[in-house]
């Protein structure tokens, strides 16, 4: 047996035989192929973009990022809402090890169902990306932004594709959780200066992110010392994927946060002194 035919045989174990057979048809979700493309198309249009805009005026976008985010707040509203009823208050579904129901029971497919609309979120969501680029708004597309995009999409293709239920249900619930709030955040700063008086807590939203990601590589471990009956590769490959984006996260708040305060304090307290000099 040639090393070609023993990858095809390896490729088709993985894609058919350890998928969830229930969303094998399911839009965008058979192969692996439109989910690297549109990653491959964004990563181009992250690179391209800044450089064809270089000659260009900065669009107005504001009608536009206003109906976005309420389309965007409404559908995470509708993920969180959704993964409240199929997990979060379902006396038969474990909150701390839930293995996979590949069953056709209601309530697994609506969980998976769930997952699948996360997914197809993921890849609405290059369109922030995509925005910063028309506006001109480059020093938001940092490795971090991109990174966690990109990332994300794959991490829901998987999800959905293998393991459309179960543990799974974790981050669908947490992040949409978050994106309610984020999305809320975006939609108010899209009708202007007017609005910035309520939007002191973008910090905490940061923190929320950390929060999250924290809680799902804490309870993966977990599950995956008592042996939960979760596909454990999977559920490994999740664990390192998030810690990744903890990470980025916890650097990104330092940077942005905590190294601002110091430098603000310390600043300040230059400025006291200066005039403490001028009084002497």
């Amino acid at each position: 047996m040639n090393k070609i035919t023993q990858g095809s045989q390896l490729y088709h174990y993985i894609m058919d035989d350890l998928s969830d057979p229930r969303t094998a048809d399911w839009f965008m979700v058979r192969s692996p192929v439109p989910v690297l493309l549109s990653i491959g198309v964004y990563l181009y249009l992250v690179k391209m973009g800044p450089v064809w805009m270089q000659s260009r005026k900065a669009y107005n976008l504001k009608n536009i990022m206003i109906f976005y985010n309420f389309c965007m707040v409404a559908l995470s509203a509708y993920m969180f809402y959704e993964t409240l009823v199929t997990t979060w208050f379902n006396p038969n579904f474990s909150k701390v090890c839930q293995p996979v129901d590949y069953s056709n029971n209601p309530q697994a497919l609506r969980l998976a169902n769930v997952i699948w609309f996360y997914y197809m979120a993921k890849l609405i969501e290059f369109l922030d990306t995509i925005f910063f680029i028309l506006r001109k708004k480059n020093n938001q597309i940092t490795f971090l932004h991109v990174y966690h995009h990109a990332n994300m999409a794959f991490w829901a293709w998987q999800g959905t594709k293998f393991v459309s239920g179960g543990e799974a249900y974790l981050i669908v619930s947490l992040n949409s959780f978050i994106h309610v709030l984020m999305y809320t955040y975006y939609l108010l700063a899209a009708f202007g200066p007017s609005m910035q008086k309520y939007l002191w807590w973008k910090k905490h939203m940061t923190k929320l992110q950390l929060i999250q990601f924290l809680w799902y590589v804490s309870h993966a471990l977990r599950a995956l010392y008592i042996g939960c009956e979760f596909p454990w590769a999977y559920m490994m490959l999740q664990v390192l994927i998030a810690f990744s984006q903890l990470v980025l996260f916890v650097n990104f708040y330092t940077k942005t946060y905590t190294n601002k305060s110091n430098n603000m304090e310390n600043q300040a307290s230059s400025n006291k002194i200066s005039t403490e000099k001028k009084l002497d």
